[in-house]
This record gives C-alpha cells, structure tokens and sequence, in this order.
C-alpha cells in the first residue's frame, strides 16, 4: 500500500516517511501554488532520501483565502490550518490516494487538524489519515532525526524550504511589504534535510 506523505524538505516530514517505510510504499507530496518553485527545493531533499517525489499543483484561490484569514487575524495559525485541511482533502479526492501522513508532532501547533476534522476526512473520503510523529515531542524527534539525517537549522525566513509557510509568506510579501511578514511571523527555527546518514 502506498502512504501519500506531505513533505516540505524538513525534518519532521522527512523522519516520518523513514518511519512508515517499513509498512508502506512511502511517496513524497510538496504542495505548491506556483509561486516559488517549492518543488525543485523539496524534490533535491527526496533525493538525499532515496524515496519517490511529486508536486501536487494547487489553485492560487487557496493561498489567495488564506492570505484573508491571515491579515484579519494578524497570525498565522488559523490561515496554515487552513491550508492544511484544505491539502489533505485536495489529496483524499485523487483516485489512487488512500493513505495520507504528515510530519505533525504532538507539540505542534500548526498546522494541526482538530480529531473531528480527521474523522470527516476519513469518513467522506474513505482514506486513512497518519501523524506518525504525533506521539513525539520535539527533543525526541530531534534524537531520532539525529540518528538518520544531517540537517540544516535557521530562521524560518533563511532556509530554503518547500512548507504552506514559504508560499504564503511571499504572497504577504508581493501584496503587502516585508513589514509586514515580520509583523504576523514570529521568528522560529526551521529546517531542510541535507542527506540521509
């Protein structure tokens, strides 16, 4: 059986298809709304992996909505979850899709489907939704991604990454100013898979 894994080059994307490659045909998924070519950055990180990649080409409309929630709110995470649910049930509506994973830790707060959502999804759609970091916190995720991986870490706005957070915050940046993306992006450490070990 194949497992669809929502993949951005990073770490927790990256250890959770290690993770259910033992029981599943593992296929990389970057998001892209053709804004900045995500693919190209998150294909070179598969690569290093050693699993299969594709781009899943979504409609602008998505980004331009969630463009909306975020400057009404003036943060990001109700725009990445968003985006999020609005991939994942993208995804389950494919023919040959059946089950869709995620790098989502327990200490996540975005994005993040609340456990209703998960069981709409499943159930409308007849696929199966996996987390397999969902259990993990970030210290011990950090272990397991040191035991498989080199990494690169940095600020969100400096490492060259294929996640919702890239495309939308260029978007922000096109239509509103660098200020602005300062203003609702706080700064947080982000990271890119540079090899498997």
């Amino acid at each position: 059986m194949k497992a669809q894994v929502l993949f951005s080059g990073g770490k927790d994307s990256s250890l959770s298809a290690i993770l259910l490659d033992p029981f599943f045909d593992v296929e990389l998924v970057t998001c892209s709304f053709s804004i900045l070519p995500v693919g190209k950055v998150a294909k070179v990180a598969a690569d290093e992996l050693g699993y299969s990649h594709r781009v899943l080409e979504l409609d602008r409309s998505i980004l331009e909505s969630a463009l909306d929630i975020i400057i009404d709110d003036g943060y990001p995470r109700n725009a990445i979850n968003y985006i999020h649910k609005t991939v994942i049930e993208t995804l389950a509506r494919e023919e040959d899709v059946s089950l869709i994973a995620d790098g989502v830790r327990r200490d996540d707060r975005v994005p993040k489907l609340t456990d209703a959502e998960v069981r709409s999804i499943e159930d409308r759609f007849g696929v199966s939704y996996i987390c397999p970091l969902h259990g993990y916190g970030r210290s011990a995720v950090n272990l397991l991604v040191s035991q498989y991986m080199v990494i690169e870490e940095g600020q969100s706005d400096s490492i060259a990454k294929a996640d919702y957070e890239t495309e939308l915050r260029e978007l922000i940046r096109q239509q509103y100013g660098d200020e602005k993306v300062l203003e609702i992006f706080p700064e947080h450490v982000q990271s890119r898979v540079i090899r498997r070990v």
